[in-house]
């Protein structure tokens, strides 16, 4: 199909683009890219929340509005802003359990639109209960090599299939000049010495990311090794979250010592964060159930290395099959978990307390000059597999072929039958 003298709508549902959130995060960079490279105009639809503080549109830019709406919408609200919009294409991302109202409407969409998924499944086994709503669209983009493999061992080449990966931006996420990361420890960490060791955790108080369990291992650690006073652990995430726990209640009861750790609650932005990486020494993610993790990258871009459980995308961040970018930790132990409705199996990957332990002392045993060398390898990793430019070029080419090739009102490509032999 000629591409025709206009630029293609893309509309896409996910978190708000402008929440602080992983898939946020990275789809207000996929759309950023998409409105810059001059081909696309967007109209999104943000969700992940229940209830916004306000209902009215984000003027992102020139070409890009952003609509608030509760949860993932309705069926009427998408339907609506459907035939109001006149989209060529639904980008959509997270995973499938918050995308059940959609793929029931797969046919009435379908047939007018191209639907492209960007789709995130944490682990094994090869989900078969996934197959139904995996088939459900025109191109699904997996979010990490584990994702990748479960699509392909699921549905096949019925669909097609793309692996694109998280990526950070190298010009912000660096290795900063060490008399600016140092000023920035002394502002920050007032009191702190200045040779102090310092881990840091960034996510959401969530309860898969077992933050109480990493601040009651961290206690051990310190004491078993004498480090009380020599060592941090600075959590950068809301200390009581309601997905998540009390966690000042766990630092009073368990009579943690003043600046065993520290909580860092302010909301900043990628230049304050690319700083809070190098001021660490190193970076943590034990959650038992990841996705990507994209916090982990942006370390390693930084150079500061990681302490991963070996789960979803983070294994492959930590590793490259050949060299490691800090210490990737093997689950002690795989509970398989699920529901009656969305998902009726799913391995949840716990790490032993002694293999964090073990992994923390070895960390903390180097000296800076090797954690350098990990970090600079890490820098290296990135910029090979999981480069802005690149990632996001690759999302602009994806969606100008699908218009290309299914076009729009109808989808060309889209049958709404099949023939079955009986």
């Amino acid at each position: 199909m000629e591409m025709e003298n206009r630029k293609i709508k893309v509309m896409s549902l996910s978190d708000h683009p402008m929440m602080p959130s992983g898939v946020a995060h990275s789809m207000r960079n996929i759309l950023n890219k998409l409105v810059d490279s001059g081909k696309f105009e967007v109209l999104s639809l943000g969700g992940g929340v229940s209830k916004h503080p306000n209902y009215n549109p984000v003027f992102v830019k020139d070409g890009w509005v952003i609509y608030p709406i509760d949860d993932f919408g309705t069926q009427d609200i998408i339907r609506k802003a459907i035939r109001e919009y006149r989209p060529d294409i639904l980008l959509y991302q997270t995973d499938p359990r918050f995308f059940v109202h959609l793929h029931e409407m797969e046919h009435e969409i379908r047939q007018n639109v191209s639907t492209v998924w960007y789709g995130i499944w944490d682990n094994y086994p090869y989900p078969m209960f996934n197959k139904p709503v995996w088939s459900s669209v025109d191109h699904f983009v997996s979010i990490s090599k584990v994702t990748q493999d479960c699509f392909e061992n699921v549905v096949g080449d019925a669909v097609k299939s793309t692996y694109i990966p998280h990526s950070v931006n190298l010009n912000i996420f660096k290795k900063l000049p060490e008399s600016d990361v140092e000023a920035f420890k002394r502002e920050t960490l007032v009191g702190v010495h200045p040779d102090a060791f310092i881990a840091f955790w960034n996510n959401r108080n969530g309860l898969r990311k077992l933050p109480a369990t990493l601040m009651m291992w961290w206690k051990d650690f310190l004491e078993e090794n004498n480090l009380r006073g020599k060592a941090h652990l600075i959590m950068h995430t809301d200390p009581v979250d309601q997905a998540g726990q009390n966690l000042p209640a766990i630092l009073k009861d368990f009579n943690f010592a003043e600046g065993d750790v520290i909580f860092s609650t302010t909301k900043v932005d990628e230049l304050v964060l690319s700083k809070f990486y190098n001021m660490a020494d190193v970076v943590v993610n034990i959650a038992d159930a990841e996705g990507f993790g994209l916090g982990t990258l942006e370390a390693l871009a930084c150079e500061t290395p990681i302490i991963v459980n070996m789960t979803g995308g983070l294994q492959e961040q930590v590793t490259d099959g050949t060299n490691w970018f800090g210490v990737g930790i093997e689950p002690a132990s795989k509970i398989i978990l699920g529901d009656v409705v969305a998902c009726p199996y799913i391995y949840q990957d716990r790490i032993s307390k002694g293999d964090f332990l073990a992994a923390m002392k070895k960390m903390y045993s180097m000296s800076k000059e090797d954690r350098n060398k990990l970090g600079s390898l890490g820098r290296k990793h990135v910029e090979t597999n999981y480069n802005f430019d690149n990632l996001h070029e690759k999302w602009v080419n994806l969606l100008e072929d699908t218009y290309e090739t299914n076009g729009s009102w109808p989808n060309k490509n889209f049958k709404s039958y099949e023939f079955t032999e009986i």
